[in-house]
């Protein structure tokens, strides 16, 4: 007994250090990525402002310049614009109520990180426990887990978000948080499907492996067999479905802030600024480029993040890089 107790230890270090391994040789073939470097610099960069940002800066998202607004003949402030008789300036400029762009901006990147996290952690709480029954009990629960599944992917994924936006808009429920809950929501009731999928298709993968059977001989509880063997094995994968899933949900709250669905005024999210700017397009532009330069980034940051540790994840590419 004493030497069976010996073997499952050394068995158990050994799969430590074998872990570890192949997280190291993960951690160093991202380094060696330059894009992916780029990425994850800017996702850092848009998390330190969507943190630190707004407490940097001498105004306030809602805080209207109105006398300089008026002083300069009741049209915007452009970037770095002097008024004479006063001494502050607006570094981004302001919009057509005087409200500063960059402090604006700045809220708009809290917004975003916001949606980022809370609608990926929303689709790993529906995703993971769908795709793993699934995967795990097979023939009817599969069946029908995935019919759900086929009829949720099926559906266009922003009509869906618009009608329940349109529908509880005007309701408790469509106000909370300013409407970031509705966006949370929509979002991603949406976007679990893709989750689910990946989540059942390596489980199926891991499912008949020899360590699942041994588990199995020995006892082991269906609950840990999924949760201590599998899902750790699936950790590569769901990490990178998670960081390239995060552009598309700030794509899609952007545009559902342009539409005039999900946050409400006076938070500023940087679909709402584009679409506010847009009247002073042609005069103003900088109202739209900074807003849409801030999307732009944040959707190829966290892509190619997500682009080099999909690459870095795979072992297929240890020996190509």
């Amino acid at each position: 007994m004493t030497e069976q107790t010996g073997a499952i230890e050394t068995g158990v270090v050994l799969e430590k250090r074998r872990s570890a391994g192949l997280w190291g040789d993960a951690f160093r073939r991202l380094l060696r990525n330059r894009l992916a470097i780029v990425g994850g610099v800017l996702v850092i960069f848009l998390a330190f402002v969507a943190v630190f940002g707004p407490l940097l800066t001498p105004y306030e998202y809602f805080h209207q310049d109105l006398e300089m607004v008026v002083a300069n003949n009741n049209r915007p402030l452009t970037p770095m614009q002097r008024i004479e008789g006063f001494d502050r300036v607006h570094v981004l400029g302001t919009d057509e109520l005087g409200r500063d762009l960059l402090s604006r901006l700045m809220d708009g990147a809290r917004i975003s990180m916001m949606v980022a996290l809370v609608v990926q952690t929303v689709v790993l709480v529906i995703g993971i426990p769908v795709g793993a029954a699934a995967a795990w009990f097979g023939g009817r629960v599969d069946n029908i887990l995935m019919r759900i599944t086929d009829v949720v992917w099926a559906y266009p994924d922003l009509l869906f978000i618009i009608l329940l936006g349109v529908a509880f808009k005007e309701t408790f429920f469509g106000q909370a948080l300013d409407g970031l809950l509705l966006v949370f929501v929509a979002i991603g009731l949406t976007s679990w499907v893709t989750m689910a999928r990946l989540v059942r298709g390596q489980l199926l993968s891991l499912k008949e492996t020899e360590f699942v059977e041994a588990a199995k001989a020995i006892g082991v509880s269906d609950r840990k067999i999924v949760t201590r063997h599998l899902l750790p094995n699936a950790t590569g994968p769901i990490i990178v479905a998670v960081t390239l899933g995060i552009p598309a949900a700030i794509l899609a709250e952007a545009t559902l802030a342009f539409i005039g669905i999900g946050v409400q005024a006076p938070r500023a999210s940087w679909g709402s600024l584009v679409a506010d700017g847009n009247a002073f397009v042609r005069s103003f532009p900088h109202l739209v480029i900074f807003p849409a330069v801030a999307i732009a980034v944040a959707l190829i940051s966290f892509t190619f993040l997500g682009d080099g540790l999909r690459d870095a994840l795979d072992p297929k590419l240890k020996g190509k890089q």
